[in-house]
């Protein structure tokens, strides 16, 4: 039987280190012949990206150490590797190695190591790849087809992209001649090229600055000569009010696409005499955020039929006809599938988790209905009696808007609070802002539940899966309507007597960090909080302090710095500081080019002297989020010895955070 114990103090075998070994999932998932591979993470390998073989016997391998295989192209990367079969030789593979950003060339049933393909630039940040496709008849010796990102200069936003292709046979290795660029520098941003089935046309995503593509997008379409050149490229559909985030060649030769041109990220097709025809007309999300280069949310099977992932706040999969529009989804546990896709013959293989097991390899056979998990099983390191049960709730927000949230309680099979006592609680700001928090098992939020300590996950205006006038909702009121929907969700757990009011935290990382600062320095609702690579002066954020991909966000999120400066000083947490009246924690990658530290070394210059109690953590060898194991174990005990302290709770089983004032 449970016994009781104060909120906050209870034992739980979830410790730091367990945490840190499950975080992340897989990415990435193809098909190369019978085989499939993806990438895996590796915290305790300074969180490298492993590659995974999974070979058709069903026993896996994986390119080892010092391998790293994730892209840097607009910082966020995508999808870094591909692979083509081969009869004699095995496969061959293509990837991008994060340490110098070549992209190799590997065959894993050869004698050697992998080889370069691609030469090293001294300029700026030098050659980037991502998003490859192998054409092994093209160019004589065989080419790979992807998207080029070149520095030109110094600055982060010295830079141009397009599509070009590499020799298979090295040849560019030391030379930056012999690689082929193949779209005009017509665009700011492009996705790789997916040809159609005839090889005679190639047809991708472009967009430009200030737009974010799920603000607008256009699908491009060229003609493919007999020599490999593209010609005649025109925008065939999208425009600066419509996200394209995916384009796909059914094997008939049909051009499939994602678009929100309903207020709903749907499936169409794209037809020379009747346009964009609909598919599936739904009121749920068929795609989503175009954060990384060559994220896939469904794929044509070779009968005509479309595998695809949908839902409104949760994703499913399912199997669409569509010629007669319908969706049969299937059988299964999981709750949230990644923007990843594969297809093999008649089996369709996606990445997905629930609220009781983590992202795993899952494959439907399309010709039986059944799935089963082939890859990265989950498996209970704990007895899953600790893990929370989580609630999806929907609450009322200023002018009785609606605001999504996932509610943590605490949790523990062997304790229970005390008669009288309310729990502490944390809410979480997700990062983006134009993201998503999921409903699936995070051993970050249980490390707190089983402890005694609630989370709540609130999915603000301006978050994805719910339509595109929701995503809007944050236009021009970034640091106001995730702030006022934050507060919205812990006043109401408050008022309804599930969370104390007097211990209430909040914390977040990247866009999340912005908002708890906003939060810390513009309500008082909260006790403390955890800020995690943030964005603390819009100011300089907006004009030199961050990368090229976010470089002009601001324009949408706060509004035209040029026209609204006073907007993004007074927003700011940085020009707020004398209104910050409680502890915080701040946390920080030393090697950040997305929010670099020079936010927070501002951020605490302003706090200096104020008596306001907090500590600062920087990590060497970490960017825009978190990768080695011995960080995050270092960052989830800081934080929760700042609740610890700052909500009196009784528990020495925690290295003692010093705040410092």
């Amino acid at each position: 039987m449970a016994t009781t114990g104060a909120y906050g103090s209870w034992p739980s075998p979830i410790d730091a280190a367990l945490a840190a070994s499950r975080d992340g999932r897989p990415e990435y998932v193809g098909a190369v012949g019978d085989e499939l591979w993806w990438t895996e993470p590796r915290p305790a390998q300074a969180g490298r990206r492993a590659l995974v073989r999974r070979l058709a016997d069903g026993t896996t391998a994986e390119l080892p150490a010092p391998w790293n295989v994730r892209s840097r192209v607009i910082e966020y990367g995508g999808r870094p590797w591909a692979g083509t079969g081969r009869a004699e030789d095995g496969p061959l593979i293509v990837f991008v190695h994060f340490d110098d950003q070549r992209l190799y060339a590997y065959a894993p049933d050869g004698p050697g190591e992998p080889w370069p393909l691609t030469p090293v630039s001294a300029v700026g940040g030098g050659l980037r790849w991502v998003d490859p496709q192998l054409h092994p008849a093209r160019g004589g010796a065989g080419e790979v087809w992807c998207v080029l990102e070149e520095f030109t200069g110094a600055a982060p936003t010295e830079l141009r992209r397009v599509i070009a292709a590499v020799p298979l046979d090295g040849s560019a290795a030391s030379d930056r001649s012999a690689v082929r660029e193949l779209s005009e520098e017509r665009h700011r941003f492009v996705t790789g090229p997916e040809v159609s089935p005839d090889g005679r046309q190639a047809a991708w995503i472009a967009w430009d600055h200030p737009r974010m593509p799920w603000d607008g997008t256009e699908v491009m379409l060229a003609d493919i000569g007999d020599d490999g050149t593209f010609h005649d490229a025109r925008s065939l559909v999208g425009g600066p009010q419509e996200s394209v985030p995916q384009v796909q060649w059914t094997a008939g030769g049909q051009l499939l696409f994602a678009s929100d041109r309903s207020g709903w990220w749907n499936l169409y097709r794209a037809d020379p005499d009747l346009g964009a025809v609909e598919l599936c007309p739904r009121q749920e999300e068929f795609a989503g955020p175009l954060w990384k280069i060559g994220l896939s949310w469904f794929r044509p099977l070779d009968n005509g039929l479309v595998a695809t992932l949908h839902g409104k706040g949760s994703t499913t999969l399912g199997v669409l006809d569509p010629e007669t529009g319908s969706l049969v989804d299937i059988a299964g546990p999981w709750t949230e599938w990644a923007e990843t896709l594969a297809v093999q013959g008649s089996r369709v293989i996606g990445i997905a988790a629930s609220p009781h097991s983590a992202y795993e390899i899952v494959e439907l056979d399309t010709a039986t209905g059944h799935t089963r998990i082939i890859g990265a099983p989950h498996e209970d390191a704990v007895d899953p009696a600790y893990y929370p049960e989580p609630v999806d709730r929907t609450f009322a927000g200023p002018a009785g808007r609606e605001i999504h949230a996932h509610i943590y309680p605490p949790h523990s099979p062997d304790r229970t609070g005390p008669a009288g006592e309310l729990p502490p609680y944390v809410v979480w700001a997700h990062g983006g802002p134009t993201g998503h928090a999921s409903l699936v098992l995070d051993l970050e939020i249980a490390y707190f539940t089983s402890r005694g300590i609630g989370v709540a996950e609130v999915n603000y205006g301006g978050s994805t899966g719910y339509g595109r006038t929701y995503r809007n909702r944050l236009r021009e009121q970034w640091g106001v309507v995730d702030v006022e929907d934050c507060a919205a969700v812990a006043g109401a757990l408050a008022a309804e007597g599930t969370a104390d009011p007097d211990r209430l935290a909040i914390r977040g990382g990247s866009a999340g960090g912005w908002t708890t600062a906003a939060s810390l320095t513009g309500t008082d609702v909260y006790a403390c909080g955890t800020i995690i690579y943030p964005i603390l002066d819009l100011t300089g954020w907006g004009t030199d302090e961050t990368h090229d991909f976010e470089s002009q966000y601001l324009e949408s999120l706060v509004g035209p710095l040029a026209e609204v400066p006073e907007r993004y000083r007074d927003r700011s947490p940085i020009s707020r500081t004398d209104r910050l009246t409680t502890p915080f924690l701040l946390l920080q990658g030393e090697d950040d080019p997305i929010c670099p530290p020079v936010q927070c070394e501002r951020f605490l210059a302003a706090v200096e002297g104020r008596g306001i109690p907090h500590a600062y953590r920087t990590y060497p060898g970490e960017g825009h989020g978190f990768r080695r194991a011995e960080t995050m174990i270092s960052a989830l005990e800081s934080e929760l010895s700042l609740y610890v302290q700052t909500f009196g709770i009784d528990r020495s089983d925690v290295p003692r955070l010093e705040l410092r004032k």
